[in-house]
C-alpha cells in the first residue's frame, strides 16, 4: 500500500463560493486541454507496478481508499496537509497524475469546485467517483443544507463519522467493480475499516457528552463542522460560510461575542487550513466586552495532519479534534 501526498498549501483568493466556478474557467479549460493531449502516461506511478493506480483529491478520501485497498492499490492524494480544497487549483503535474490513474475518487458536493470540469471530463474516460454519490442520489435527506446556498449541500460530510462509514462502503463496492480479482481482500478490509469507524462514532459521541450542554458551543474559522455538530449534539458557529472564499461578517462576529459571553463559553478554535485572523479578532472582541476567551487550539477541518502523524489519518484527525474540543470547552 502506498499513500503519498503531493502538494503543499496554495494561497487562495477571497472570492464568493459559486463565483469560483466562473473565474476558474480558464484554469479548467487549460486542464481539459492537457487531458486531451497525449502526454502523461503513467506519470507519478511505477510502470512495472501491478497495483491498481488510485488518485484521490483530499486526504480523507485518500486515507479511506488506502485502508480499503491495502496492498493491492497505489494511492496518490492531490491535496496534502494544510491545503484548502475550496480554493485548490490543479497543476499540469496533477493532470498528468490523474491521467495515469486507473480509478479516481473525490469527495463531491462541490468541495473540489475548481476541479469540477476536470473530474467531469475524466469520468467520460475512466472510473471516477464521488464518495458521497450514493447518499446524494438516494438519501439526500441525510445531507446538511448549505445555510447560505439553500440549493446546495454542505460538502464537509466526513465530520459525521457514521455518514463517512457509508461513503466507505460505497467506495469499496466501486473498487471491487474495477478490480474483481481482489474482491475478497477489499471486502475484508472495508468491513474492518467500517467497524473501526463505527467504534469511533460512538466514542466521539461519548467524549463530547462530557461537556456541559450550556458550554457545548464550537466556534471555528468557517462553517466546516456542521455535520459534526448535528451528529454529536454540539452547537456550531463558523465565522465564514461553508467555503473559505466567503468573507466573515462583522455583525456575525459581534453576535458571537454576545453569545459566548452569555453562555460562558471558554474557548474558540482556529483551523490548520484557514487563516486565524478572524478568530483572533473574536477573542479581542470578547476581551473588550469583559469576557475572557482563550484559543482552544488548532483543529483539522478541510485537511488532515502531516503524513506520518496520527492526525495524518482520518481516524486520528477525528480523535485529535474531539480531544481538543472536549478539553478546551470542559
Amino acid at each position: 500500500m502506498s499513500l503519498q501526498r503531493l502538494r503543499k498549501s496554495p494561497k487562495g483568493q477571497n472570492l464568493p463560493w459559486l463565483a469560483l466556478w466562473g473565474l476558474a474557467r480558464s484554469v479548467a479549460l487549460c486542464a481539459v486541454a492537457l487531458l486531451a493531449s497525449g502526454c502523461g502516461g503513467l506519470a507519478g506511478f511505477g510502470s512495472d507496478d501491478s497495483r491498481v493506480r488510485v488518485v484521490c483529491t483530499t486526504g480523507q478520501v485518500g486515507d479511506m481508499l488506502a485502508n480499503i485497498g491495502g496492498e493491492h492499490v497505489d494511492v496518490r492524494t492531490l491535496m496534502g496537509a494544510g491545503v484548502d480544497p475550496h480554493l485548490y487549483k490543479a497543476t499540469p503535474s496533477d493532470i498528468r497524475l490523474l491521467k495515469g490513474a486507473k480509478i479516481i475518487y473525490y469527495n463531491g458536493l462541490h468541495l473540489e469546485g475548481r476541479l469540477a470540469d476536470v473530474l467531469e471530463k475524466l469520468a467520460q474516460r475512466k472510473p471516477t467517483f464521488a464518495v458521497v454519490e450514493e447518499i446524494h442520489r438516494d438519501h439526500p435527506d441525510r445531507l446538511r443544507q448549505a445555510p447560505e446556498f439553500p440549493t446546495n449541500f454542505d460538502p464537509h460530510i466526513w465530520f459525521d463519522v457514521g455518514l463517512w462509514a457509508d461513503c466507505a462502503e460505497y467506495a469499496a463496492r466501486r473498487l471491487i467493480e474495477v478490480d474483481p480479482d481482489h474482491a475478497a481482500d477489499y471486502r475484508r478490509n472495508a468491513d474492518d475499516y467500517i467497524a473501526r469507524l463505527k467504534k469511533l462514532d460512538a466514542e466521539t459521541r461519548s467524549r463530547l457528552a462530557e461537556i456541559p450542554q450550556q458550554q457545548r458551543v464550537l466556534v471555528t474559522a468557517h462553517d466546516a463542522f456542521g455535520y459534526y455538530g448535528r451528529a454529536y449534539d454540539v452547537e456550531v458557529h463558523g465565522l465564514q460560510g461553508i467555503s473559505t472564499a466567503d468573507e466573515a461578517d462583522l455583525g456575525a462576529i459581534n453576535d458571537l461575542v454576545r453569545l459566548l459571553a452569555d453562555r460562558n463559553v471558554k474557548a474558540v478554535f482556529i483551523e490548520t487550513s484557514v487563516p486565524s485572523k478572524n478568530i483572533r479578532s473574536l477573542i479581542q472582541g470578547c476581551e473588550a466586552a469583559g469576557h475572557k476567551l482563550v484559543l482552544g487550539g488548532e483543529l483539522y477541518s478541510d485537511a488532515m495532519g502531516p503524513e506520518g502523524t496520527p492526525e495524518g489519518t482520518y481516524i486520528g484527525m477525528i480523535e485529535y479534534n474531539t480531544n481538543q474540543i472536549a478539553r478546551a470547552l470542559r
